[in-house]
């Protein structure tokens, strides 16, 4: 690519040039980071031990925390480091290697939060069919689809990303390599495919996103026709929090992705990147399993507490 030979590195946005805030940076960033790796490697640990927990529901949480795992893994390391270090370079190969895994994590992410959406739509509203319909085999091609689709959107993005040739400077205005703030830094119209590319992909998350509301709005349909109260309490703790995290998640990347990037650097953009990158990988773990009696059954089988 052209570009390599004029740029080696990129220096990313810092939250401030104070040097007690960005000590203060990396401790926040630091015991998110601690908290989510915890939560994660636990809800996949307890998963995979706990011969209860083998059910479609649970697969897919399992792959949502390995994909969580990740995507805060891509990001956060690096901004605390720079933090630390007083710093702000990241070299090229690691910014390309940022936007790969970053759009391929989140992108299989909420593919699997849709998958997710559904599990729960025929588990409520179609019990008699969910064994056959839910079955192993089914199970597995929706996360393989949802694994596949992250890496072909990935690669996709990235490519036409780092095809273009960066002649506005070398400053991305984000604390890590995202593609709205890169093409800021792209040279004239050279940059119009990946916003096209950007937009087809924002209609697909879109059209997920009305797959999963109209998907909850069937479950909350069938829930208040259950006669228990319990019963109905039990299936709206399980899926709202689950709706929430979804509307923020897609809300959030939209947003971010989709509007007129500004000339200077926005805190507004800082917020939504961390609400939709940095938020969700903790937030996972605590609505899906700190709330979920089985996981918290299982978590102290494993522990051999009573």
């Amino acid at each position: 690519m052209s570009n390599q030979t004029t740029l080696t590195e990129f220096l990313l946005l810092g939250f401030s040039e104070v040097r007690e805030l960005q000590i203060l940076h990396f401790v926040v960033f630091l015991v998110i980071y601690l908290a989510a790796l915890v939560g994660n490697i636990l809800i996949f640990t307890v998963i995979v031990f706990d011969y209860n927990l083998h059910t479609p529901m649970y697969f897919f949480l399992m792959n949502l925390s390995i994909l969580d795992l990740g995507s805060i893994s891509v990001i956060v390391p690096k901004s605390m480091t720079n933090s630390l270090m007083n710093t702000k370079s990241i070299s090229y190969a690691g910014c390309i290697a940022q936007v790969l895994f970053l759009v391929f994590l989140v992108g299989a992410d909420f593919s699997l939060l849709t998958t997710m959406a559904y599990d729960r739509y025929v588990a409520i509203c179609q019990p008699l069919h969910y064994e056959t319909m839910m079955n192993s085999r089914a199970c597995v091609q929706m996360v393989a689809g949802a694994w596949i689709g992250g890496i072909l959107n990935s690669v996709l993005h990235t490519g036409n990303t780092f095809a273009l040739t960066f002649c506005g400077g070398n400053m991305v205005d984000q604390f890590f390599c995202e593609i709205p703030q890169l093409l800021k830094l792209a040279c004239s119209d050279s940059y119009l495919s990946e916003v096209g590319v950007l937009v087809f992909s924002s209609c697909l998350v879109l059209g997920c996103f009305i797959f999963i509301t109209v998907s909850y709005v069937q479950i909350f349909k069938s829930v208040l026709r259950i006669p228990s109260e319990q019963g109905r309490h039990k299936a709206l703790s399980t899926c709202l929090p689950h709706l929430t995290v979804v509307s923020l998640f897609v809300c959030t990347t939209i947003f971010a992705y989709l509007k007129p990037t500004s000339s200077s650097p926005s805190a507004l953009d800082l917020v939504m990147a961390v609400l939709y990158s940095v938020l969700p990988p903790i937030m996972n773990p605590i609505i899906y399993s700190m709330r979920n009696k089985e996981m918290k059954a299982a978590l102290r089988r494993l522990t051999g507490c009573s």
